[in-house]
Order: C-alpha cells, then sequence, then structure tokens
C-alpha cells in the first residue's frame, strides 16, 4: 500500500506470501533467521513444479523479497535471503492485436439505437482511442472526462496520473452516451462514475469482459480477444503509423520503456509476414 500498487497486484503478493509461508512452516521453518537461499530456491522449485509460468513465479520473488526486506527494515532479520536468488526467465509473447477491419467490425456489432449499444459502442471506442486498461476504463470518473479540450485524467498503476487523448471518433460517441443513456440513468449526476451497468450502478470488469466477448462474437471475430487487445491493438497501430515510442510509453503509462518496445517486435514481425507474402522471392 506504501508503494501505491493496485489492489489487484496488492491482492496477488498476499496470496504469494500466503503459499510462502505455508510453505516455509510445512518446512519447519519458524522464524525469519532459520530461512536462508536454499529454502526460497526449494519453494521456486515447487511453483515451477506446479506448471506455473514464469511471470506467475516471478512476481513471487518479488513479494518475497519485499517481505524480506521488510523484515530486515522493522529489525525481525539481519539478512535478506531472497537476494541472491535469480528470477525466471521470462518467455515473452507478442501481444495480439486486432487489424484496421476487425476493430471496424467490432465497433460496427454495436451499432443500434438501445441503451447498452450507445454505452458499449462508447466504451470499445474510448478504449481503442487511449489504450487504457480496463480497470482504469471501468474506474473512469466523470470529472476525469473533459470532451470540450478531448482529453482524459486517468489513474494507472502505482497510483500514478496521466492525461491521455481521446480523439474525435472516441469523443463523439462518448458524447452520445452521456447525452442519451446515462443523462436517463442519472439524471442529477449523483453517481461518480463514468459508464454504469444496466441497473445504474458502477460497471465491473468482469461485466465488460463479457461485453467485449459478446460484441467480438456478433462481429465474427475468430481471435480470443480481451479488453487488453484494445490496449494492445492502440499501441501497435499507433507506431506502424509513426508515433515515437516515448510518446506511447505516455499514453500507455509504463513505468519502463521496455515494456512498452514489445510492440516494437510487434510491427516488425508483421512487416516481415507482409513482406513474405507479397515479395515474389519472399
Amino acid at each position: 500500500m506504501e508503494k501505491g500498487l493496485s489492489l489487484n497486484t496488492r491482492s496477488a503478493y498476499s496470496l504469494d506470501l500466503v503459499r510462502y509461508l505455508d510453505f516455509l512452516e510445512k518446512s519447519g521453518r519458524q522464524k525469519p533467521s532459520d530461512v536462508g537461499p536454499a529454502d526460497i530456491a526449494a519453494f521456486m522449485a515447487v511453483l515451477q513444479k506446479q506448471n506455473i509460468g514464469p511471470r506467475s513465479r516471478a512476481r513471487c520473488l518479488s513479494a518475497i523479497r519485499m517481505f524480506h526486506k521488510f523484515l530486515m527494515i522493522e529489525n525481525y532479520a539481519d539478512s535478506n535471503p531472497a537476494t541472491i536468488i535469480e528470477a525466471p526467465r521470462m518467455l515473452y509473447k507478442l501481444p495480439q492485436f486486432l487489424d484496421g477491419r476487425e476493430v471496424d467490425a467490432l465497433f460496427a456489432a454495436c451499432l443500434g439505437e438501445r441503451g447498452e449499444d450507445l454505452r458499449d459502442h462508447a466504451m470499445l471506442e474510448l478504449l481503442y482511442a487511449t489504450g487504457l486498461r480496463v480497470s482504469e476504463l471501468v474506474n473512469l470518473k466523470l470529472r476525469e472526462v473533459n470532451l470540450d479540450s478531448g482529453y482524459l485524467m486517468t489513474v494507472g498503476k502505482g497510483n500514478k496520473e496521466r492525461l491521455v487523448p481521446i480523439g474525435e471518433s472516441a469523443r463523439q460517441r462518448v458524447a452520445a452516451y452521456l447525452e442519451t443513456v446515462r443523462l436517463k440513468q442519472d439524471p442529477l449526476r449523483q453517481n461518480p462514475c463514468f459508464f454504469l451497468s444496466r441497473l445504474g450502478e458502477a460497471m465491473s470488469r468482469q461485466a465488460f469482459w463479457n461485453i467485449i466477448k459478446k460484441r467480438a462474437a456478433l462481429a465474427a471475430i475468430r481471435k480470443n480477444i480481451s479488453p487488453h487487445t484494445l490496449r494492445h491493438s492502440f499501441a501497435t497501430h499507433l507506431l506502424e503509423n509513426g508515433a515515437d515510442l516515448r510518446s506511447v510509453q505516455i499514453m500507455l503509462g509504463h513505468a519502463d520503456l521496455a515494456s512498452t518496445q514489445i510492440y516494437t517486435h510487434v510491427t516488425r514481425e508483421r512487416l516481415k509476414r507482409l513482406h513474405q507474402q507479397i515479395h515474389p522471392r519472399g
């Protein structure tokens, strides 16, 4: 909490530490001084045998390191046995994204006059226009969106604020949702949340996940897409059309440029495939 980590991250670390402490208890370790690097290495080996992926194991090791660092700060331990344990090597998968025709098909699947059609269209357009994380989208507040200036303010990982441009197409869809659907649901604007469910309550991540799955099925998109697919599409299409990496990093809210650089691999792979398909000697 002191580091400003998101609720989801804190929950994941908590589960990791519960599993770790359970392992130590079963191994007969009763106090911090009993724990050595070999114990942590053994625990990481157990996770690997349980087919837990390298990304999850790396997160778990990060939680363990912070836990033992905390014990040192509070004078419960003299050293951190986790510092010499190497993190699992990450196998980076290229993110899946939609091409332009698939994006258009997804939006076309929202066309209609029903309130949920207007809302879903606005949410999908805004997600693609800004590259927000799904948690940032569903937690968006009315006061954080300025349609006149075409910007929104969001609070991302690490409790960091960032300003993101909206774009004209998304601005029009969002304005239409506000002026019709949302105005009827909450005419006095008593609910601070921007997007509301049919019951007039805050939209949940799970509910929006179902929305995008439903709209993708209507659009006959065969890819197994998620809300993050539109975030990947946002970044990939920006880079393909000449945006610089630093600007994309800022809009995505990445703390490290290395997190954004994976999209350069995506664009290179796409160019390679195009070359193979089109060039006479590809």
